[in-house]
C-alpha cells in the first residue's frame, strides 16, 4: 500500500465509524489516532507531531472567540427560563393575533430575536412549540403552517447574530468574527421577510389555514397600553442583543466580553422581573455546561483529525478531486452548495462543520473565492439541515413537544416551503453577493481552479 491512499482510506474510515452510530467527536479523534500511529510507525511522522497536536490542544481553550460560546448560550438560557420569551409571544399576540396569520407572524418575529438571543436551534424550535404551538392549533391553523412556521422560525438561530453557529463556522473557515457577524445582518433580514411574505400569501389566498385569534382579554388597538405592553416585552430582550451586538461590531467589546455583557444584562432583567430563582439558574448553567461541553469535544476531535489528515496529504488528495470541476468559481460554488445540501439528509450541521469544511476552505481560499461571503452562504445552506425530512434537527424537536394530534407527516409537508425558501436565499447570496460583502467577488467566473499547493510541513503553530 502506498502512502498516497492512506489520505483516502482514513476518510472512508471515518465515514463507515460515524454511519454505524459512533459519537463523533470520539469518532474523529479514534480514527486519527489510529492513522496517526501508522503514520508515526512508517516515519511519516516526528515528535514535532505530537508538539503541533499539543499546541493545537491550547490553541482551542485560549481562542477568545470561542469563550463567547458559553457566555451567550448562558445568556439565552437565562432569558428563556425566566419566561421573557413567552411574555414577548403573549404581548405581540395582542397586536397582529387579530389578522388572519396574525399569530404566524408573531411566531416569526418571536423565533427570530429567541433565535437571536438563545443561539441555537434546538432551544428556539422547542421553546416557540412548547409557548406558541398550543395556542395556535385552538385558534384552528393548518397543523402544516404552523409547525412549518414553528421549525423555519427556530432555525434562524443558524444565521441570526450573535449566533454560536456562527462562531463555529468563523474558527473552521478561518475568517474575523466580527465580518461574519457584520456579512450575517442582511441575509437573516431577508430570510425573515420572506417567511413573512409566505405567511402573507398563503393565508392571503387561503384565509381559513391560519384564523384571527379571539384571545383573552383581547383589547383594541387604539388602547395605547397594547403597544406599550408589546414595545417593552419585545424591546428589552431586542435591546440586549442590540447591545452585544454594538459591543462588538464597534470594537468596545471583544465577542467574549460582549458575551459576559449579555449575561449581566439577563441577570439584570431576570431580578427585575422577579423571576430568577436558584432552580431557574440552576437549569441555566447546567444546559450551557453541556452544550459547550458537545462543542469542545467535537473542536478537539476535528483538530487532531485535521492535523492527521492534512500530515498525510489528504489536502492534495481533495484539491486534486476539485480540479476535475468545470466552470471555474461557479462551478465549484454550485458543487459545494449541492454536496452540503445532500450531506445534510444524512449529516448534522456539527458533523458537516467539523469535518467537510476545514477540508473545502483552503481549496476556497486558493481559488480567490471571499471567505466572508462562503462562510455565510453556507450558513444559509446549512440551515436546510434542521429542516430536511425526515432526519431534521428541527423537525425531530418539534416532535418531541407537539401533541399526538399532529402527524409526524404534517409536519414534515409543512416544513417544505420554507426548506424551499432557504434554498432560495442561498440561490440569492450566490447570484447578488454584495449582499454579504462588497468586496466578494463575483461567482460568474468561469475561469478553471488549478491548484496546486506543496505539502504542509508539520511546524509548530504559533499561539495569537
Amino acid at each position: 500500500m502506498t502512502f498516497d491512499l492512506l489520505a483516502p482510506i482514513m476518510f472512508a474510515s471515518l465515514v463507515v465509524v460515524l454511519l454505524a452510530g459512533f459519537p463523533v467527536a470520539f469518532s474523529l479523534a479514534a480514527v486519527a489516532a489510529v492513522f496517526g500511529l501508522v503514520g508515526v510507525l512508517a516515519g511519516r511522522f516526528d515528535a514535532m507531531f505530537l508538539t503541533a497536536m499539543k499546541f493545537r490542544i491550547q490553541g482551542v481553550f485560549y481562542n477568545d472567540n470561542l469563550l463567547a460560546i458559553p457566555l451567550l448560550v448562558f445568556m439565552g438560557m437565562i432569558l428563556e427560563r425566566t419566561g421573557i420569551a413567552e411574555d414577548m409571544l403573549l404581548a405581540l399576540n395582542r397586536l397582529f393575533g387579530r389578522v388572519p396569520g396574525g399569530l404566524a407572524y408573531t411566531v416569526i418575529i418571536v423565533g427570530a430575536v429567541l433565535s437571536a438571543i438563545t443561539g441555537f436551534v434546538s432551544a428556539s424550535v422547542i421553546a416557540l412549540g412548547l409557548i406558541s404551538l398550543p395556542v395556535m392549533l385552538r385558534t384552528g391553523y393548518d397543523h402544516r403552517l404552523a409547525t412549518g412556521a414553528i421549525a423555519a422560525a427556530g432555525t434562524l438561530a443558524q444565521i441570526l447574530p450573535p449566533s454560536l453557529v456562527l462562531i463555529v463556522l468563523a474558527e473552521q473557515m478561518e475568517v474575523p468574527l466580527i465580518e461574519i457577524y457584520h456579512g450575517a445582518l442582511i441575509p437573516s433580514a431577508l430570510l425573515i421577510c420572506l417567511y413573512l411574505g409566505y405567511v402573507f400569501f398563503a393565508t392571503w389566498r387561503t384565509p381559513h389555514l391560519a384564523p384571527p385569534a379571539a384571545l383573552k382579554g383581547d383589547r383594541s388597538w387604539a388602547d395605547p397600553t397594547v403597544w406599550l405592553e408589546a414595545a417593552v416585552a419585545a424591546g428589552l430582550p431586542l435591546g440586549l442583543v442590540l447591545a452585544v451586538l454594538a459591543s462588538i461590531y464597534f470594537g468596545v467589546a471583544t465577542p467574549s466580553e460582549g458575551g459576559a455583557i449579555g449575561v449581566t444584562g439577563a441577570l439584570l432583567l431576570g431580578l427585575a422581573k422577579r423571576r430568577l430563582t436558584g432552580r431557574n439558574l440552576k437549569q441555566a448553567m447546567e444546559i450551557a455546561g453541556i452544550l459547550c461541553s458537545c462543542v469542545i469535544f467535537l473542536l478537539l476531535g476535528a483538530s487532531f483529525f485535521t492535523l492527521v489528515f492534512r500530515g498525510l496529504n489528504g489536502h492534495l488528495w481533495i484539491e486534486s478531486l476539485f480540479q476535475h470541476i468545470p466552470a471555474g468559481q461557479l462551478g465549484f460554488l454550485l458543487f459545494v452548495n449541492v454536496m452540503i445540501f445532500l450531506l445534510a439528509f444524512f449529516l448534522d450541521f456539527f458533523e458537516i462543520a467539523f469535518i467537510v469544511l476545514p477540508l473545502i476552505a483552503p481549496i476556497a481560499h486558493k481559488a480567490g473565492i471571499d471567505m466572508v461571503w462562503l462562510t455565510v452562504l453556507l450558513a444559509v445552506n446549512l440551515q436546510t439541515s434542521f429542516m430536511h425530512p425526515p432526519f431534521g434537527i428541527a423537525l425531530y424537536n418539534l416532535r418531541s413537544v407537539a401533541p399526538r394530534s399532529i402527524a409526524t407527516s404534517q409536519i414534515y409537508w409543512g416544513a417544505v416551503p420554507f426548506l424551499l425558501l432557504q434554498l432560495s436565499m442561498v440561490a440569492i447570496l450566490i447570484i447578488a453577493p454584495g449582499i454579504v460583502t462588497k468586496t466578494a467577488p463575483a461567482p460568474a467566473n468561469v475561469e478553471d481552479i488549478r491548484i496546486e499547493l506543496p505539502p504542509l510541513p508539520l511546524e509548530v503553530p504559533r499561539l495569537e
